[in-house]
């Protein structure tokens, strides 16, 4: 065993991340966000097939997972903007690589 690693810690670690990447549209939104930041219509679009209550979920559960921010513009007109914190950012490579290394290694049902 590797001295100072705790087996159990990595692991309650590792569960949170899927608890939270592993929801359907997650990913998608953070992928979107990856390229800039956008309005709650511009996510709309750009993850097609969501609706506006699991998007305005995600967005939320997201946002107090500290991965998205959301700006609020008081205008006039206000305008609310989401984009991806530095722990967003530094998020959506791993999660390429996730998918990539899923692609090569994991069998499709």
């Amino acid at each position: 065993m590797v001295e100072g690693h705790d087996a159990r810690q990595c692991d309650a670690a590792v569960s949170h991340a899927f608890s939270v990447l592993g929801k359907r549209w997650n990913g998608m939104i953070l992928d979107v966000l990856g390229q800039g930041e956008l309005s709650f219509s511009g996510l709309r679009r750009a993850v097609a097939g969501i609706s506006d209550a699991v998007l305005s979920d995600r967005l939320t559960e997201l946002a107090e997972t500290g991965l998205v921010d959301r700006r609020v513009d008081t205008g006039p007109p206000v305008a609310v903007t989401y984009v991806l914190t530095d722990a967003g950012c530094r998020l959506v490579p791993i999660l390429d690589q996730l998918g990539e290394w899923a692609e090569g290694n994991l069998a499709r049902r």
